[in-house]
C-alpha cells in the first residue's frame, strides 16, 4: 500500500481556516447558552428554599419540626414573613454591590434571598462557614463574602430597630414594667455577656483574658419590658471590670450628663421625686439612675421585697441575653480567631435581628433558646461601689412601696 501523501501548502491553509471557524461558532454557541441563563438579581427567588429543605430537613434528626414553616424557623430563627421583610431591608445593597465571585453551579448570580440565607444561617448555627456553605451547596468563600457583605448592609438598613425611645414609648415602657414588677419610673434593665474567643498567640494580652482565663469581648445591653435592646456598647475586653465597661459607656456618660434617665415621679410618702433609672444585679454600680439590690445579711421584710421586686424586672434583661446567645449561636460559641474589629459588627446585627424579631410580632423557637444563664461561668461576681445618692433614692423607693403595700392592705380590709 502506497504512503499517506503529505497536503500541499494550500490544503494546510484551507484546513486550520476552517477548524478555526469550528471553534468560533463553538465558542459562540457556548456564550450564547450561558447568557440564556437568567442573570436578573432583582427577581424574588423562590426556589431556593424547596431545594435548602430537601437537602437539610433530614439533619435535624428527632427534632424533626411537624411542618415546614417550623422548620425554616428552627434553621433561620424567624419567620417566612420577617425574612421576607429582612431580604427587604438590604435587597438594594446587595443587588448594586454584590461580593465578586457569587455564582453557583448554575451560572447565575447567587439571589438575595439565597445570600440572606446563607447569612442568616451562618449568625444563627455558628457552625463553620465550611458546613454552611455544604447545607447549601456553595464554598467556603461564598460564605465568608456572603456573610459580611449582609453585616455591613444591615448595620446601615436596620439600625432604626436599635434606638433609645422617646418620651411617649418611655412612659409606655415604665407603665409596663410597674405592672409587671411594682417598680415605679423603670426604664429598663442592663446586663453583661461575655463573647468567648480563640486568638492567635500575637493578638493575646492580658485586657483580653478574662478571670475565667477565657479570651473574651463584653457586650453590655440596656433593655426594655419587651426584652428589645435599646442600647449596647461593645468591642471592649472581657478582662475588664463591669463597672469599668459601664463607666467607659457612652451610656454612662449621656446619664450623668443628664441627657438619659432624667424624668421625674413624685413619691407619696414624704412628697420626695426619684429620677428615672435602669436595674440590674449586684455585679454592676449602685446609682441615682442605676438601681440595684440589697446585698446585707439578715435583711429585713421591706429590703427582701424590694428585692424581689427588682429582680422580676431585671429577668427582662437576662431572658434578653439568652434569647440573644440562643438565638444567634455564633455568639455563644467560642469563636476561633475573628478579626476583633469586625466582631462589634457581628454582635451589633444579632442584636438588631433580635429586635427585628420583636418588633415584627416574631418569636423565636422555643428549642433554640438557651437553658441555662447566657454567662454561667462569670455569676456570682459582685461590685462594691454605693454611691450614696443612689442608696438614699434606693432607701426611698423601699419605703414607698411598703407604704403602697400596707396602703392596699388597709383597702382590702375595710
Amino acid at each position: 500500500m502506497a504512503p499517506d501523501k503529505k497536503p500541499k501548502k494550500d490544503d494546510a491553509k484551507k484546513f486550520k481556516k476552517m477548524k478555526n471557524k469550528t471553534k468560533t461558532k463553538i465558542k459562540k454557541k457556548k456564550s450564547k447558552n450561558v447568557s440564556s441563563v437568567p442573570m436578573d438579581n432583582r427577581a424574588i427567588d423562590s426556589e431556593w428554599w424547596d431545594i435548602f429543605w430537601r437537602r437539610n430537613s433530614p439533619t435535624l434528626g428527632s427534632n424533626e419540626p411537624s411542618n415546614e414553616e417550623e422548620g425554616f424557623k428552627i434553621f433561620f430563627r424567624v419567620s417566612k414573613k420577617t425574612f421576607e421583610y429582612i431580604c427587604s431591608l438590604v435587597r438594594e445593597d446587595l443587588i448594586s454591590r454584590p461580593p465578586s465571585g457569587l455564582i453557583n453551579i448554575e451560572g447565575r448570580l447567587l439571589s438575595v434571598e439565597k445570600q440572606v440565607a446563607i447569612a442568616l444561617r451562618r449568625l444563627a448555627s455558628g457552625e463553620s462557614q465550611v458546613s454552611v456553605g455544604a447545607s447549601f451547596g456553595v464554598g467556603q468563600s461564598t460564605v465568608s463574602q456572603v456573610t459580611w457583605r449582609f453585616i455591613e448592609a444591615m448595620e446601615e438598613r436596620a439600625k432604626h430597630h436599635l434606638k433609645w425611645p422617646d418620651s411617649s414609648k418611655m412612659d409606655e415602657i415604665k407603665s409596663k414594667f410597674e405592672a409587671f414588677s411594682g417598680l415605679p419610673n423603670c426604664c429598663g434593665a442592663i446586663d453583661a455577656t461575655h463573647i468567648i474567643m480563640t486568638l492567635p498567640a500575637v493578638e493575646t494580652s492580658d485586657d483580653w483574658c478574662d478571670q475565667e482565663k477565657n479570651y473574651s469581648m463584653f457586650v453590655q445591653g440596656v433593655v426594655d419590658n419587651e426584652m428589645r435592646f435599646l442600647d449596647i456598647v461593645t468591642g471592649w475586653p472581657g478582662g475588664m471590670p463591669i463597672s469599668r465597661l459601664l463607666k467607659c459607656s457612652g451610656f454612662h456618660k449621656l446619664c450623668e450628663s443628664g441627657e438619659r434617665l432624667t424624668g421625674k415621679v413624685g413619691m407619696p410618702t414624704k412628697g420626695e421625686e426619684i429620677r428615672e433609672y435602669i436595674v440590674d444585679g449586684a455585679n454592676f454600680p449602685l446609682l441615682p439612675w442605676l438601681i440595684t439590690p440589697y446585698e446585707d445579711n439578715d435583711l429585713e421584710i421591706p429590703m427582701l421585697e424590694f428585692n424581689q421586686m427588682l429582680e422580676a424586672a431585671r429577668a427582662a434583661a437576662v431572658k434578653a441575653f439568652s434569647e440573644l446567645k440562643g438565638g444567634w449561636r455564633i455568639l455563644s460559641k467560642v469563636m476561633w480567631r475573628p478579626d476583633k474589629r469586625k466582631l462589634p459588627s457581628i454582635i451589633l446585627v444579632c442584636c438588631l435581628l433580635h429586635n427585628i424579631i420583636i418588633d415584627c410580632g416574631d418569636n423565636l423557637h422555643p428549642d433554640v433558646v438557651l437553658s441555662g444563664h447566657h454567662d454561667s461561668d462569670y455569676i456570682g461576681q459582685s461590685c462594691k461601689h454605693i454611691d450614696p445618692i443612689g442608696r438614699t433614692i434606693r432607701e426611698n423607693m423601699t419605703k414607698h412601696l411598703q407604704h403602697c403595700k400596707e396602703k392596699a392592705s388597709c383597702i382590702h380590709n375595710i
